[in-house]
């Protein structure tokens, strides 16, 4: 009766040995996949009215930070300028939104600006509209490579009294 009972713990030690084997080798592939899954760099900054009180051409500051993740990229809430913290590839969306509260000409373009340098590869124009309502926003998407301690701004470009309501930014290192 004894050999029974001895065989019977055996195949009990042995199914327990078996659930926590499968439990170690499920947490170590859990740590292997959390290992290799690139962090993800994103910015997401928001203005919203009253941020851009400057007319015509100005750099566009962003008060609200709604996503911030990793560290390749930061920016101070309220401040056009968006600081690149590692070399590498980004993908960049924006869009912008212009009025002018007089009726007449209206056109603004849009255009991304590092280290105080206009990137004509990323000017963005506006069609001219005459003797309308005067409102209208600009999108764009780029892919830029830029350097640790480049300095990234959108600027809103124009002649015309253009008031910038609304932007948003989203930029996120893809490489």
């Amino acid at each position: 009766m004894c050999c029974g009972c001895f065989q019977l713990d055996i195949g009990k030690a042995i199914l327990i040995g078996v659930m926590v084997l499968v439990v170690v080798i499920s947490f170590l592939i859990v740590l292997y996949i959390q290992s290799i899954s690139p962090e993800r760099d994103i910015l997401t900054a928001i203005a919203v009215n009253g941020d851009n009180t400057q007319l015509g051409t100005t750099y566009i500051r962003f008060s609200q930070n709604e996503i911030v993740e990793g560290n390749a990229i930061s920016h101070e809430p309220g401040a056009s300028e968006i600081l690149i913290e590692e070399t590498g590839i980004y993908q960049i969306s924006y869009q912008l939104y212009g009025v002018k509260d007089a009726i007449g000409t209206f056109q603004f373009n849009a255009v991304l600006v590092v280290n105080n340098t206009g990137l004509d590869s990323t000017f963005n124009e506006s069609p001219i509209i005459r003797d309308s309502v005067n409102r209208m926003t600009l999108t764009s998407t780029v892919i830029l490579k830029l350097n640790e301690g480049d300095v990234l701004q959108l600027s809103g470009v124009s002649i015309e009294d253009i008031n910038y309501q609304r932007a948003r930014i989203d930029i996120e290192k893809i490489g």
